[in-house]
């Protein structure tokens, strides 16, 4: 199939790089259009209709998340193209948003237009856009979470989430209401992700320190669920400090 898509980058020679990669590396997307600004971006979008926009973060006059926020009611997937800060990719990965690091490795951009082509393939009714835009606004306990199972995908906030436990190559994530999600990520994406109040206690646990009920000197923690957890030794004085 192929992927109607649009560039949207103030740097010409970005644009013609970016160009010659995909017609190279990536022959599923066609590309209808180019825009250099917010002000070519946004009537660029809104007209061409695209399936993906391939966009850069740091523009004149603006920003890509700007140009979100004026076609939000559209639907399309985007891949990011940029220099992140860690705050911004925290935002990213948790709308599973798909992003390349300038320079432009090859190898990455494939992975993403292929992840793009699966999304759509598959029919998935998710604006990751959206999300994103919301997350940007919230503190990062208040941020909203998509996580990616065997059936799909959920989308829960972070501050319902209780604990998570690694499970071979997968995660599993137990929410506030009682419920649990087998997650298709390995339990480290999460330790890089997740900040405060979520804390590793175990090579196999990481907990929501908000939820702690008890802790005991022999190295265990109770949480509101009364669910108690090992605190291992060499994750122990990390998990202290929070309490400090």
């Amino acid at each position: 199939m192929k992927i109607k898509s649009v560039i949207v980058d103030d740097e010409l020679i970005a644009r013609e790089v970016l160009r010659n990669y995909l017609t190279k590396y990536c022959p599923q997307v066609e590309i209808a259009g180019e825009a250099e600004n917010i002000k070519e971006a946004v009537p660029l979008i809104t007209e061409a209709q695209p399936q993906l926009v391939f966009l850069d973060v740091e523009m004149p006059f603006g920003n890509a998340f700007d140009v979100l926020e004026a076609t939000k009611d559209l639907s399309y997937e985007t891949i990011f193209i940029t220099a992140f800060s860690q705050y911004s990719l925290q935002a990213l990965n948790k709308s599973a948003s798909y992003y390349i690091l300038k320079p432009i490795d090859i190898q990455e951009l494939i992975l993403a237009v292929n992840k793009v082509a699966e999304s759509l393939e598959k029919k998935e009714e998710i604006n990751r856009n959206k999300i994103l835009l919301e997350n940007l606004k919230l503190k990062p306990e208040k941020q909203q979470l998509i996580l990616p199972t065997l059936q799909g995908f959920d989308v829960v906030k972070t501050e319902d989430i209780l604990r998570l436990q690694a499970d071979g190559n997968f995660t599993q994530v137990y929410l506030t209401d009682g419920s649990k999600k087998m997650v298709c990520r390995f339990l480290k994406h999460f330790d890089d992700l997740l900040e405060n109040p979520f804390v590793r206690v175990h090579r196999s646990h990481i907990i929501n320190a908000g939820f702690v009920k008890s802790y005991h000197k022999s190295g265990t923690v109770m949480l509101s669920d009364n669910t108690e957890i090992e605190v291992s030794g060499s994750f122990k004085d990390n998990f202290l400090k929070v309490f400090s």
